[in-house]
Formats: structure tokens, C-alpha cells, sequence
């Protein structure tokens, strides 16, 4: 590089504009630029850079076991939704709107997929998203309790716009666990979002939760407004084992 080439690196660095070092490159896919243009030009590049950092940072933030995509998923599978219906979701408007996606189906059914393909649809979209299993989620509150830090736990799980509860079916819960898993829900009521999957359908939810009147209260909250999704689908992993 020359001398104006390395200022230009080092103030780019310093007003963390890293696009800005890209300039040459500007200028030779684009020569007859003027100066109002060229500037036009690097800023988009600019923000275009900024925009896919911060995506990559909230997909890698939110916690995610794997990358799974709508592109990926086999609609076909899916006998009581309408592939349309979910590409509406994808919209992320039930994130806007506040509401609840609950995904109710047998093992295998692609419940995780999509609550994965959903949540990187809402990262790109610039929401905040954080998955858990629900067996994980109950020992975090737990353990957090113990160790005097629930109300920071709580207060990191109610930023996230979109909370993703997986798998809210192999384990029971003890009313201990049962408690913090309403309250979190509880008090996102209204207020932002969650996508649960889980392989019991609602009146079956007393085998998980130990408290009756706790359960029955926890799905009416879950239910409101929300967006429930027939997953009895044709197992993928029996079919292709």
C-alpha cells in the first residue's frame, strides 16, 4: 500500500468503517463515479457488511444447536399445515404482533427444524432470539437460583423477542422447576414471544407438570392468540434411519 492507502486503513480502523478500506475495488468496478456517488457507494457497502455481521452475531448469540433453514425442510412431511401458512411465520408479524407459535406432533415430525428455521428467519430479521430446550432452560432457572443470580437470568431471557422452548415433552418437571418455567413464560404474556414444540397435546400436559392448576393456567397463557401447528406428521429419522 502507499502512504494515502495506509491513512486510509488506519482512520477506517479507528471509526470502525472496515468497508472504507475496500475503496480501490469501488472504483474499479465503477470508474466514471463522482464523488457523491463513490460516497454513496461505500457507505451501502458499509452497511450491507454491518447488516450481515450483525446477523451472524444474533444466529450465533441465540444459541442454537444447529442451522437449519426453511429452504431445508421437506413441506411435503407436513400434512395438517399448509407450507404457506409457514412461510406467513417466516414474516416474523406473530413476533411483532407478540404472539406464541406451538408446534404439536409426534417425534421425528420436523418440530425442531422449523422452530430453528424460524428463529434464524427472526435473527436476520433483527430480533433478538434465544433457544433452549426446555430439560436445559429448567436446570439454567434452577441452578441460577442457587446460585443468587435468577433475577440476572430472567432479565437476559426477557430481552430476547423471540424465546424458543424445545422439546417440552421427555421429561416431567418438579414443582420447583415447574414454578420458574410458568414465571418465564408467565411473564412474557403479552408482552413478546415464544415458540414452544412439544410431543403432548395440551391436556396431557399435567404428566410434565406436577400442579394442575399451575398447568392449566401456564396453556391458557400459551394459547391465547397463538398459532398452533398440527405436526403429526410421518417420522423423518424412522423413515430415512
Amino acid at each position: 500500500m502507499n502512504a494515502k492507502s495506509e491513512i486510509i486503513a488506519l482512520y477506517a480502523k479507528q471509526l470502525r468503517i472496515p468497508s472504507f478500506t475496500q475503496y480501490q475495488e469501488v472504483l474499479r468496478q465503477q470508474e466514471q463515479l463522482d464523488y457523491e456517488d463513490f460516497l454513496i457507494a461505500i457507505m451501502k457497502r458499509e452497511l450491507f457488511s454491518r447488516s450481515a455481521n450483525q446477523q451472524k452475531r444474533r444466529i450465533m448469540q441465540a444459541g442454537f444447536p444447529s442451522q437449519k433453514t426453511l429452504e431445508e425442510f421437506d413441506f411435503k412431511r407436513l400434512k395438517h399445515v399448509e407450507e404457506a401458512y409457514v412461510h406467513q411465520l417466516a414474516s416474523c408479524d406473530f413476533i411483532r404482533n407478540r404472539q406464541n407459535v406451538l408446534m404439536v406432533g409426534n417425534p421425528g415430525s420436523g418440530k425442531t427444524h422449523l422452530s430453528i428455521a424460524l428463529g434464524i428467519r427472526a435473527c436476520q430479521s433483527g430480533f433478538r432470539v434465544k433457544f433452549a430446550t426446555a430439560a436445559t432452560l429448567a436446570t439454567m432457572l434452577v441452578e441460577a437460583k442457587e446460585t443468587m443470580e435468577l433475577l440476572k437470568l430472567e432479565r437476559q431471557l426477557q430481552k430476547a423477542d423471540l424465546l424458543i422452548i424445545d422439546e417440552l415433552s421427555y421429561l416431567s418437571f418438579n414443582r420447583h422447576q415447574s414454578e420458574l418455567l410458568f414465571k418465564v413464560i408467565s411473564d412474557r404474556n403479552e408482552r413478546s414471544s415464544v415458540i414452544i414444540s412439544t410431543n403432548l397435546e395440551f391436556s396431557r400436559w399435567t404428566e410434565l407438570f406436577e400442579n394442575p392448576t399451575l398447568t392449566a393456567a401456564l396453556v391458557d397463557r400459551l394459547t391465547f392468540r397463538a398459532h398452533v401447528l398440527n405436526m403429526n406428521n410421518p417420522s423423518y429419522r424412522m423413515d430415512n434411519g
